[in-house]
């Protein structure tokens, strides 16, 4: 003999109305979520539509968002308006370069606070992280009189060989967060195999800090590519400009031609975006495992 439980209505109505309630803050979610990528993919296609406008038609008020002609001519003659490979090249020098260096001069310093033990290791940990409050228009003298002393104005060297000096703090503190994640009994093998500290962090560190290296790399190629302020300090001339002093030729002091500027911009957004997309993965875990505070998962 079997016997029928019957659920009493007042639980029913109880599980409705938590499905309701999930459901609701659900389409809340996905509707601040669309908000959002409505409010962030607007302009980029404002900018994609310019892009392809007259000169006129780009002037017209009210705007227009289907241009009429659909001009794809605008992207070469942005191109060709200046001598934009030679920025590009400039900026992908630089770019490559300075992750060089950032990449090697912070693993360094990073390895020494994570796996070395000397006296005030913490106090200098903490200064160095101090820095980073230090506003970059303070500095901006004291490196303008330095690099002019050294003969480096209107050279590429101003943005290049300071990222082989330490890297930043940020890149520091990224990188000895993800260390101090990594098991010190590899290190105690280590030196039963017979391997001192560098041997230990080229060999055994190293190769397993690899999401944090690469976003560490991601950051600082965004870093690099968007920098205009120090561009438009050090260099003057146009043989050395970057893209981003490129872009801000285009623009005059009575016309600009903002179909053009707008096709030489999106351009320009292909390094940057197809970096983070490569390395999203790497990007995203190291910056998970940095920010649990040294802690693998």
């Amino acid at each position: 003999m079997t016997v029928k439980t019957q659920i009493p209505p007042s639980t029913n109505i109880s599980v409705r109305m938590y499905r309701l309630q999930r459901l609701s803050k659900r389409a809340l979610l996905y509707s601040i979520l669309v908000l959002g990528a409505v409010l962030v993919l607007v302009p980029l296609a404002w900018s994609i539509s310019t892009s392809l406008k007259t000169t006129t038609q780009a002037l017209t008020f009210p705007p227009v968002w289907i241009p009429q002609p659909i001009v794809w001519r605008n992207y070469v003659d942005a191109l060709t308006s200046m001598p934009f490979h030679i920025f590009y090249a400039n900026s992908l020098i630089i770019a490559v370069l300075r992750v060089l260096g950032v990449l090697i001069s912070s693993s360094l310093v990073a390895y020494g606070f994570a796996r070395l033990r000397f006296p005030g290791r913490h106090f200098l940990f903490i200064l160095v992280l101090s820095t980073l409050m230090i506003p970059f228009q303070v500095l901006i003298i004291p490196r303008f009189v330095l690099f002019r002393e050294l003969g480096w104005l209107d050279s590429l060297a101003p943005l290049i060989v300071p990222s082989f000096f330490g890297g930043g703090a940020l890149a520091i503190f990224l990188l000895r967060q993800y260390f101090m994640s990594i098991p010190t009994e590899l290190d105690d093998a280590a030196k039963i195999d017979g391997c001192g500290p560098f041997a230990t962090f080229w060999r055994i560190v190293l190769p397993l800090s690899r999401p944090a290296l690469g976003a560490v790399a991601v950051f600082e190629v965004l870093d690099t590519w968007d920098d205009f302020l120090g561009p438009l300090i050090y260099i003057s001339s146009p043989e050395n400009f970057t893209v981003e002093l490129g872009l801000n030729a285009m623009r005059t002091e009575y016309f600009t031609e903002w179909n053009l500027f707008m096709a030489a911009s999106l351009v320009a957004m292909i390094v940057p975006i197809s970096i983070f997309f490569v390395a999203q993965k790497h990007f995203i875990s190291g910056i998970a495992i940095a920010g649990s505070g040294g802690v693998k998962g």
